[in-house]
């Protein structure tokens, strides 16, 4: 299979996987609130995130019963049902059943991006996955804009019977393409309790394993104790809802696709290790922008808006070359429950981050803890020869491939 099939079919995949996100952080929030859910409850729907942390606690069942593209149709369709089972339930007062589809709907969503990331790293090979990871950033992107921004658009025009049926014969289109993807199953040994724990007694006997852990909890870690204050930011900044929409919904989105292209782009040429560095430094220029338009208040709305598109990109060529690694370092045997534990892993340090983040800039300021930020993007590269060490040796340039 070529290259460029390829990279058709993983922006196929992740605009899948991103969508149903989209639905859950973007759609219902409005959709519930809007129909007069009260606050309480509109709080409670933040624990729709709990199974994408949780989601390598049933990934074995993904990686040894079924095949990918089954796993995958199974759960868009299951998910367009929940769609269509919540239009008749009374938003405002939600009941045990309405609770129960939200949920399921979550956990459909989880289990499908176990299922599109195994696929993935099944689909390409090492030397692929640089420039495949930055399509994918873009596809994603794409379909959390689609899904947050005209969709919620539709339901203001157009009602939100209408929202749900499109959003719902969307994930039915996914499944039948989902359906009619070429297969790339590996061979895995039978179902047993053995089996069910070789996905992590192969990760954790690896040589070093608790230096590539400590640099999988490092790489986003500064980028991740920036993200929750970037907003509240921009509004003590004085600037108007519209502009924010403006920084989240074009601006924001445009900077993060390019830089994520871009950073796939570098590591086709230079390799999935020259990317973790490189663009690993460039990674932090982002914190440092935001360092000094909070420092230099004249620089004015026009400052953020240079901070957040340089944050945007900046991101974007990190998380490129962070998840080309993440994904070469799987054992194609085991894809399923060892990318889903390795996303859980530096979702860790994220969550810890993002939750004292609040905490650090009441006490710092905007500024020093924007430069605090900038400075935690370091200590990972202590760890970074660790982890070129488990980087497969074909996983360099897709030039290299001939």
């Amino acid at each position: 299979m070529t290259l460029n099939r390829k990279l058709v079919l993983i922006s196929l995949v992740y605009f899948a996987e991103g969508f149903p996100f989209g639905i859950i952080e973007q759609i219902f929030p409005i959709y519930f609130r809007v129909h007069g859910m009260s606050l309480t409850d509109i709080g409670l729907l933040s624990l729709l995130s709990l199974p994408y942390a949780l989601k390598f606690l049933w990934a074995p069942a993904v990686d040894f019963i079924g095949l990918r593209r089954h796993w995958m149709a199974a759960v868009q369709l299951l998910m367009a049902g929940c769609l269509l089972l919540l239009l008749p339930l009374d938003p405002a007062h939600p009941t045990s059943l309405l609770w129960a589809c939200i949920a399921a709907f979550a956990i459909f969503s989880a289990t499908q991006d176990i299922a599109i990331d195994a696929y993935s790293i099944e689909l390409l090979e090492p030397s692929e996955m640089g420039i495949a990871n930055g399509f994918r950033i873009a596809a994603y992107r794409v379909a959390l804009v689609v899904a947050g921004g005209l969709f919620v658009a539709l339901g203001g025009y157009m009602g939100w019977y209408v929202t749900y049926v499109a959003a719902a014969a969307i994930l039915g289109i996914c499944a039948v393409i989902s359906l009619r993807l070429p297969s790339v199953e590996v061979s895995r040994p039978p179902v047993s309790i053995s089996s069910l724990v070789a996905p992590l007694r192969d990760f954790f006997s690896r040589p070093g394993v608790v230096y590539v852990v400590a640099f999988i909890l490092l790489y986003k870690l500064g980028d991740m104790a920036l993200g929750p204050m970037a907003r509240t930011f921009w509004l003590d900044r004085g600037l108007s809802l519209t502009e924010i929409g403006l920084i989240t919904g074009t601006v924001g989105v445009v900077a993060s696709i390019l830089g994520g292209l871009a950073g796939g782009i570098f590591m086709s040429r230079y390799g999935i290790f020259h990317g973790l560095w490189f663009l690993g430094l460039c990674q932090p220029l982002g914190n440092l922008t935001y360092w000094a338009v909070a420092t230099f208040p004249g620089t004015g709305a026009w400052g953020v808006y240079a901070a957040s598109m340089a944050e945007s990109f900046c991101s974007g060529l990190g998380t490129a070359a962070f998840l080309a690694f993440l994904m070469s370092i799987c054992n194609k045997e085991f894809s399923a429950t060892q990318y889903a534990l390795l996303s859980a892993l530096f979702n860790v340090s994220g969550r810890i981050a993002a939750a004292l983040s609040g905490l650090g800039t009441e006490y710092l300021g905007y500024a020093h803890y924007f430069a605090v930020t900038f400075a935690a993007s370091f200590p990972v590269f202590l760890f970074i020869f660790h982890a070129r060490s488990w980087i497969p040796t074909n996983a360099g340039t897709s030039k290299s491939e001939g």
